[in-house]
């Protein structure tokens, strides 16, 4: 694709007609780092518009990252990437920081990639972004060209505040990496924390499954919760050590007497936390907990 000396400054182009999440995921992963001005969208498949354009995604037969050209349709291309991975990529190099790129990859477009190019599970029952993304293109099939683009800019919007909150979340979890590192280096059979922060993550980064803790203590909504830890971050739906059979499912007072601890709030019944009055009582149950080892 040649491209035009009069390029259209802060612009991207990609094609008409129906949208898909590579091309939406693209647009607003540029829009997410300033790199595109969302007045300066064109969906087209004129070549001379295309070539003005200063972005170019999911159309033109060019992938091509020097020249801001990121399709990956034809057939030289061999790769797995689909216009969202091959802008992803890109940005690792101009904007976004290395850990944050590989966070959008593994949570969100390494799926997108897989499902533009048809190598998705496609698993019965199972919602994916993909999925979410195409239920936002216009029901009937025979719908005007403005239809169309405004579904396309309401479907941007939502990726990118998608992305947005996305990426908060995760900078705040890595904000909270040195308490946790702290109370890994501190504590051994139980995690003890004074507020409520997001752990197992970064637990895990940090070398988790060699720590020998079973839990963590935290406040939460004016109470203490009692966690099991899992034993690996792959394994998560169970705990390294469960809490007993007979208090699965108790409340209150009857789990204060199965317990025999004053403070007793909730028991749930996959045996994986609890939750009590004060953050001694919590301390006390894991006392209880651990010496049935």
């Amino acid at each position: 694709m040649d491209i035009d000396p009069n390029t259209i400054p802060r612009s991207f182009g990609t094609h008409d007609g129906t949208f898909h999440a590579d091309d939406v995921t693209a647009c607003a992963l540029l829009i997410l780092c300033n790199l595109i001005d969302p007045t300066q969208i064109y969906r087209t498949r004129d070549p001379a518009l295309l070539a003005r354009c200063e972005y170019v995604c999911d159309v033109g037969g060019v992938y091509d990252p020097q020249h801001k050209r990121f399709d990956h349709h034809q057939v030289d291309y061999t790769g797995q990437l689909s216009s969202a991975g091959m802008v992803l990529e890109y940005l690792r190099t101009k904007t976004l920081p290395q850990k944050e790129v590989d966070a959008l990859n593994f949570s969100l477009i390494r799926g997108i990639d897989a499902h533009d190019n048809g190598k998705d599970p496609q698993i019965s029952g199972y919602c994916f972004f993909s999925h979410i993304i195409s239920n936002l293109t216009p029901i009937r099939y025979d719908a005007t060209e403005e239809e169309m683009n405004e579904a396309f800019h309401k479907a941007v919007t939502f990726t990118l505040e998608h992305l947005t909150r996305f990426l908060e979340r995760f900078r705040y979890n890595l904000s909270c990496r040195g308490d946790v590192q702290k109370a890994m280096a501190s504590y051994r059979d139980v995690l003890i924390f004074d507020q409520h922060i997001p752990w197992m993550d970064v637990f895990f980064e940090l070398d988790g499954e060699r720590h020998p803790a079973s839990f963590i203590i935290m406040p939460m909504n004016g109470q203490w919760k009692l966690r099991g830890i899992p034993p690996t971050s792959d394994d998560r739906m169970r705990v390294r050590v469960p809490h007993p059979d007979s208090w699965a499912g108790l409340m209150n007072e009857d789990l204060k007497k199965a317990s025999g601890i004053d403070g007793a709030v909730f028991c749930h019944k996959g045996k994986f936390i609890s939750v009590w009055k004060t953050k001694e009582a919590a301390t006390r149950a894991a006392e209880l907990l651990l010496k049935r080892l």
